[in-house]
């Protein structure tokens, strides 16, 4: 069972991460082999599944987006906290967005979903 305050502070830590445009920060929450789902995957990554697995692919990813959209910018705006797993909500620089990240035992993300407005 997650603890709110390691929810809370987990989401912040992200937000915080990804407004530095800090990609290895943002990374160390993931673990090496964790599966990643997203609209955008298929665009920028030129995956038509919209999922890519591992911190090298998404890595590359996301390295992709930030280089894109130099200004990106999140606003947390709730955490929602499961079982196991953690709701971000946040607006972005398209509108509302919400990651759901499944954590492990160790707290680390096994896998993540994107979603957008």
């Amino acid at each position: 069972m997650l603890d709110k305050t390691f929810a809370e502070r987990l989401a912040l830590d992200w937000i915080a991460a990804w407004n530095r445009h800090d990609l290895s920060t943002i990374l160390a929450h993931y673990r090496d082999d964790f599966e990643m789902s997203s609209p955008y995957i298929a665009e920028m990554a030129g995956e038509p599944s919209g999922r890519l697995c591992g911190k090298p692919a998404v890595a590359a990813y996301w390295s992709e987006a930030l280089r894109r959209l130099p200004d990106l910018r999140f606003e947390h705006l709730a955490t929602l906290t499961g079982a196991d797993s953690v709701i971000i909500h946040y607006r972005g620089v398209r509108g509302l967005a919400a990651e759901v990240l499944w954590l492990d035992a160790s707290g680390l993300v096994w896998r993540a979903a994107a979603h957008y407005q």
